[in-house]
């Protein structure tokens, strides 16, 4: 007989990005093991009903919100999860009313895991800072002490978890990410495409990119390089880099694509040379490893936690502010063909070897069983 999980999240539609791709992966995953029987819970938003076939024979809730989007106030949320009758809860995010309705729920004694993703940083706490203070106090803390179990994509975000003060159990687990069945090797271009994509977004630090780019922009020509921007605009912040990049006078090397998604997505990593993340805060970013797993190179920041891609020579780490992403960039535009190629191959293997689904899935389902009581505790999971 299956145990009842149920995966309580934010969004189920791809504006939620790479924690969308994470949520949905692994349910999927865990769904094959036939050891759970998962059912996944979100709050509405436009794309909801759009994107519930991409989540296949998975059971999906979609809930919707009453007040401001931000804090996902859904009247319905407790009621519905004890519905499920879940032995274990899954919960992945943070600051919302989730949190407080699985707190209500736990009252029964029942069980629960936190994937905060990132959220417990310090970049992402000093952000909306006195938000998360009042939501800390209110709720957030007594969700996160009650915890079983604490998830980390990586020993970064283990030491941010135990940093804000907590000490229960963490698993260290990372999002997997899935290989492109259809690859076709790239041809000798005179153009180059830099890619970023993903949310807009201050954190993402964009606005850093677009001026070491203008530092090094005669550079980039020379050499036949491009940057395209790709990715859902959060809050204005398109418009804001949109008038750095004129301002700068970059505008003829750097291209904003808007949101690409499925296909178009697809196509963007095929027609890309490499991958950047200069991100000032990450737990785990997908779009990293799904770069990857589409050979390309990368130049990333540390915030990205994911300091393997530098260690086994796949990417191109960029530290200490935009001298640092120019001269970054400037290695990136001296690299030929050949020394690009066997860069991405390097990452292809790190994500073959380290960041697939099934090995991802079968270490969390591990966890479960620990804490439901059918198995000792697995040694991914650090008291």
């Amino acid at each position: 007989m299956r145990s009842n999980l149920v995966y309580l999240t934010d969004s189920l539609t791809r504006a939620a990005g790479g924690l969308f791709d994470a949520v949905r992966s692994l349910a999927l995953e865990v769904e094959k093991h036939q050891r759970y029987a998962p059912a996944v819970i979100g709050l509405d938003d436009p794309d909801a009903e759009l994107d519930r076939f991409l989540w296949g024979r998975i059971d999906t809730t979609v809930l919707p919100v009453l007040g401001p989007r931000a804090f996902g106030y859904a009247p319905g949320l407790l009621e519905t999860l004890q519905s499920k009758e879940p032995d274990l809860v899954h919960v992945h995010g943070l600051w919302m009313y989730p949190s407080l309705a699985v707190v209500r729920w736990s009252r029964r004694s029942k069980p629960y895991v936190v994937s905060p993703h990132g959220m417990l940083d310090s970049w992402a706490l000093k952000n909306s800072r006195w938000k998360k203070q009042i939501a800390a106090a209110v709720y957030e803390n007594r969700h996160l002490h009650g915890a079983a179990c604490l998830h980390a994509l990586n020993q970064a975000e283990a030491k941010a978890i135990r940093a804000y003060g907590l000490r229960n159990p963490i698993c260290v687990i990372p999002n997997g990410i899935g290989i492109p069945e259809k690859w076709e090797e790239r041809a000798e271009r005179e153009t180059h495409t830099l890619l970023y994509l993903g949310r807009l977004h201050p954190k993402k630090g964009l606005a850093g990119l677009i001026e070491a780019w203008s530092m090094v922009r005669r550079k980039a020509e020379q050499a036949g390089w491009r940057l395209k921007i790709a990715g859902w605009d959060q809050s204005g912040h398109r418009t804001e880099l949109e008038a750095l990049t004129r301002k700068l006078g970059a505008g003829s090397s750097v291209s904003f694509l808007g949101p690409r998604f499925g296909e178009a997505k697809a196509e963007c990593f095929r027609e890309a040379s490499a991958f950047i993340l200069p991100s000032l805060s990450e737990g785990l970013p997908m779009t990293i490893l799904e770069a990857w797993s589409w050979r390309l190179p990368v130049i990333m920041t540390p915030e990205c936690n994911l300091s393997e891609g530098e260690d086994a020579g796949a990417s191109i780490m960029a530290r200490n502010g935009i001298e640092s992403l120019s001269a970054a960039l400037s290695r990136l535009f001296s690299m030929n063909k050949s020394e690009l190629e066997a860069m991405g191959a390097k990452g292809l293997r790190l994500v073959e070897d380290q960041f697939q689904w099934p090995r991802v899935a079968q270490q969390m389902t591990a966890v479960y069983d620990w804490i439901l009581g059918f198995s000792p505790k697995p040694d991914c999971v650090l008291n």
